[in-house]
Parts: C-alpha cells; sequence; structure tokens
C-alpha cells in the first residue's frame, strides 16, 4: 500500500477514534485492511462502554474479522491504528498473524510496537510483522491531547 492509501485509512481510524467520545472513552479508533487495501473491520475503543478492559480497538476489529472470515489466521492484512499498540494488543496482532501495523502517534508509557517494546518484531516469536509509524502523528496526537488535557488532574483513565 502506498502512503496515500494509509493517509486514507488512518483518516478512517481517526474518525473511529472520535466516535469513543460518545462513551467518554480513550479516542483510539483501528481499522482493518485486506491484502487489497479494503476496510474489513472499523471500531474505536469501548472499554466504558462494555465495562471490559479487553475491548481496545484493535481487538475488536481483529475479533471482528476473524468471526466474519470463520479464520482466525488474518495473513496478509494490514492494522492501522491512531495509537502505537500496547502489549495486549500488539501480541494479539502476532498470534492473529497480520502482515502490517500502520500506527499514528507512539505511545511511551504504554507503546508495545516501537517505543517500551517491539513485540510484533521480537525474534523471538513465531511471527514477526512489519511495522509503520508516524501516519497522520499530529492529528492522531493532537485528538489524544484534545481528550486528556481537560482530565488531566482529576484521577482520568
Amino acid at each position: 500500500m502506498d502512503p496515500a492509501q494509509l493517509e486514507v485509512a488512518m483518516q478512517t481510524a481517526l474518525a473511529e477514534a472520535a466516535r469513543a467520545a460518545t462513551h467518554d472513552d480513550v479516542p483510539v479508533g483501528a481499522v482493518l485492511l485486506d491484502r487489497n487495501g479494503q476496510v474489513v473491520a472499523a471500531d474505536h475503543n469501548r472499554r466504558e462502554e462494555l465495562q471490559d478492559p479487553t475491548a481496545h480497538a484493535e481487538m475488536l476489529v481483529l475479533s471482528a474479522a476473524a468471526r466474519t472470515r470463520g479464520n482466525w489466521r488474518l495473513t496478509g492484512h494490514t492494522l492501522v491504528v491512531t495509537l502505537e499498540p500496547c502489549a495486549m494488543c500488539a501480541g494479539a496482532a502476532v498470534w492473529s498473524r497480520l502482515e502490517r501495523i500502520v500506527f499514528g502517534a507512539a505511545d511511551p508509557k504504554a507503546g508495545a510496537a516501537w517505543s517500551l517494546y517491539n513485540i510484533p518484531q521480537d525474534r523471538r516469536l513465531n511471527h514477526h510483522i512489519e511495522l509503520t509509524g508516524g501516519i497522520l502523528e499530529d492529528e492522531c496526537a493532537a485528538q489524544l491531547s484534545g481528550f486528556f488535557e481537560p482530565r488531566r488532574g482529576k484521577g482520568g483513565n
């Protein structure tokens, strides 16, 4: 996929992330693309809405795509997400056999696809994923900052 296609996919992920505000969730959005660059699943964080600690945008799109395909192996798929995946989501991406992860903003506090850890490319694991970071990084970071700014000092998320 060329950079223009990735930016379009990230715009879709940003739109999903904006929907998280309707239930006071951290605005993270994700889309899963098939080999041809077609969106096969899109969602946003729903931890607050579902009261489920695993309801991260990435986990939701991986599960939806696997159910739709009838196969947990998502070989050839690309995960596009507004924030660098955490350890749970990066691990699920590896177990799903994704080809690529594309993220917008890095996560220096919990990022497990580059910042703190690099689970998707850990040579000790049985599958490795191509990583691309920084796609629409400023827009992704601004969306997150806009969410957290008013919450600082209030015992937030």
